[in-house]
């Protein structure tokens, strides 16, 4: 007896890349390898760290042939991701920690390095933020590919395929999507997995629709199965009814003619019907995003994070190493600014020579400025590499989790100094460079008028701004549905750091997630924000959008929202003025 397969299974995952993929899946086998652990004698334990070492070198050798091969065939663009993994494979914590725990523990390598693999991964998941959180994903995938040289795992390689296809996959790791025949895969469909991952910021660069942390994918799709998925709704269609085709083809063509669209509002100038001119700028953290930010249409760099010049390392970047990595922004970034925010961590989890104490909530503890006014002797050399690199194009310093004047005053007591040596040292650099300030703590709010007037700038990050107005952990799944954008608390506040803002005379500026959402551009244009910094692909449509605004309604309609009392009232007017006046867009 054959079993009939279910039609029209959904299946729901993370969003990782937009678009509509329609086609058949392709199942590959990308499952981590199965280690066992077991006691060693004490004479057994130089043969085991000679394993761990040779491991590590070959899955370095690997790793540098894949590099040079992609090189070659596609040029350098996207193998920054690689460099990452190299890095972590030379990290000598890695080594260390293992080696350590076969001499201690009498462990076998593999069971060892997976003891120090679980160690670092509690490490990135006590992180907050989710863009850092998912770096311990690369830990875990340059750590795999150690194991597979140990145990003698050859994996599958990815199909040669003769026909489009659907790859579906327990997980992707960076170099696999790099790997991939482009124009053979539509798209990728994996168990594990973030939208912050690298696999899905490589998606998402590369324009390949990908759903990911689905958990279930490869034990509800077989090969050849008819699937539909939806990279921007997270959504996956197994063996689709009719309608459900007719539906998703339909919404594929609409999805394709505005990206379409969208690319001509490139070069355009994002302004208002009536005039009114904005920034739009990219977030960034790697130089080879650089052309994808200009591909959009960006006017710069509004968030440059500097924590991956720090993570996945034993030892501190030194001045003149992230000199070199600023200037190759600001070169590479020219003629549009480039604002740089200084080391935004918390404790030891990603610094550990500063040898920080564990902490019970590292949310409201030592990190960001906080953790930089503590350790001058690192906080220094990042604002000299900044400032030396000032002297060569538009940069703008700014520093995160400022809670109140005193912070920001001994922040500016530093750069003078700094600024001092480096004239004793003949060292140019831009003596008028532009400072400013996150703003992301209720205290930064309600004293905002006064820190207004010692910086040149506001950037607002709604992320953590909505977090600790509301008390909410966004990644508590159980308050997900108090972390509401649109609470009327969030929109006052808002409302409060920009006319705090303009009254002094200093541009206010967002740079969290709300500056990429549509939806929320009607609010953010009538509260007065003078630039959106997001991830570079959202700028074309916020853009397109923009320009059918007219400030003088955006304007009307923030006045009726800072009237609403609840969160639900204030989705009830933004939804109602949306359909009425821009109902295609926000299809």
């Amino acid at each position: 007896m054959v079993l009939e397969r279910s039609k029209n299974l959904c299946l729901s995952g993370v969003p990782a890349s937009p678009g509509i993929a329609i086609g058949l899946a392709r199942v590959t086998d990308r499952a981590r390898v199965a280690v066992s652990e077991h006691a060693v004698k004490p004479e057994a334990v130089p043969a085991e760290i000679t394993r761990l070492l040779e491991a590590i070198s070959e899955a370095k050798e690997e790793l540098l042939l894949i590099k040079n091969h992609l090189e070659k065939e596609s040029g350098s663009e996207h193998l920054y991701i690689l460099d990452t993994h190299l890095m972590i494979l030379e990290d000598p914590m890695l080594t260390s920690e293992t080696v350590s725990c076969i001499k201690t523990q009498l462990i076998n390598a593999e069971g060892s390095l997976r003891r120090t693999l679980l160690k670092f991964r509690e490490f990135f998941n006590a992180i907050e933020d989710e863009y850092l959180r998912e770096r311990g994903s690369d830990v875990d995938i340059v750590g795999e590919r150690i194991l597979r040289k140990m145990v003698g795992f050859q994996q599958e390689p990815l199909p040669q395929l003769d026909s489009k296809v659907i790859i579906i996959a327990h997980d992707l790791s960076p170099t696999d999507v790099l790997q991939i025949d482009k124009s053979k895969v539509i798209a990728f469909v994996t168990d594990l997995g973030g939208k912050t991952s690298h696999t899905a910021i490589l998606a998402r660069a590369l324009g390949i629709p990908a759903v990911v942390g689905l958990e279930s994918a490869t034990a509800e799709i077989i090969s050849d199965d008819s699937i539909i998925i939806d990279g921007a709704t997270g959504t996956v269609v197994i063996n689709p009814s009719d309608e459900s085709f007719r539906n998703y083809l339909s919404r594929k063509q609409r999805y394709e003619y505005f990206c379409q669209e969208y690319v001509k509002f490139r070069d355009l100038p994002a302004e208002t019907v009536d005039g009114h001119r904005i920034r739009l700028k990219g977030n960034l953290e790697f130089i080879e995003e650089v052309p994808a930010l200009k591909e959009h249409g960006g006017e710069g760099v509004g968030l440059y994070r500097t924590e991956m010049l720090y993570m996945n390392r034993s030892t501190l970047p030194d001045e003149e190493e992230q000199f070199e990595a600023y200037l190759s922004m600001c070169r590479k970034v020219a003629p549009f600014p480039v604002s740089i925010r200084t080391l935004d961590v918390g404790g030891d989890k990603f610094v550990p020579e500063l040898n920080l104490a564990d902490e019970l909530n590292p949310a409201l503890g030592l990190r960001a400025i906080r953790l930089s006014l503590r350790n001058i002797e690192t906080f220094k050399p990042q604002v000299r590499a900044i400032l030396r690199a000032s002297a060569f194009g538009e940069i703008r310093m700014f520093f995160p989790m400022i809670s109140g004047v005193s912070e920001i005053r001994e922040v500016k007591r530093i750069i003078s100094e700094v600024k001092y040596e480096l004239r004793s040292q003949g060292i140019t650099y831009d003596d008028s460079i532009k400072i400013g300030i996150m703003i992301e703590i209720p205290s930064a709010v309600l004293v905002a008028d006064q820190l207004a007037k010692e910086v040149d700038f506001f950037s607002v990050g709604t992320n953590d701004l909505i977090q600790y107005t509301l008390a909410i952990d966004r990644t508590n799944e159980h308050l997900s549905h108090l972390y509401q954008p649109l609470n009327p608390a969030i929109i006052r506040s808002l409302q409060i750091v920009a006319d705090a803002a303009h009254q002094a005379g200093i541009e206010a500026c967002i740079c969290g997630e709300m500056a990429g959402e549509p939806q929320y551009l009607p609010i953010l244009l009538g509260l007065g924000f003078d630039e959106l910094s997001m991830t570079p692909p959202s700028i074309p449509r916020v853009k397109e959008i923009l320009r059918r605004c007219s400030l003088t309604e955006a304007k009307k309609l923030t006045a009726k929202i800072l009237e609403a009392e609840t969160a639900e009232a204030v989705e009830s007017i933004l939804k109602s003025e949306l359909t009425a006046h821009f109902s295609e867009g926000f299809d």
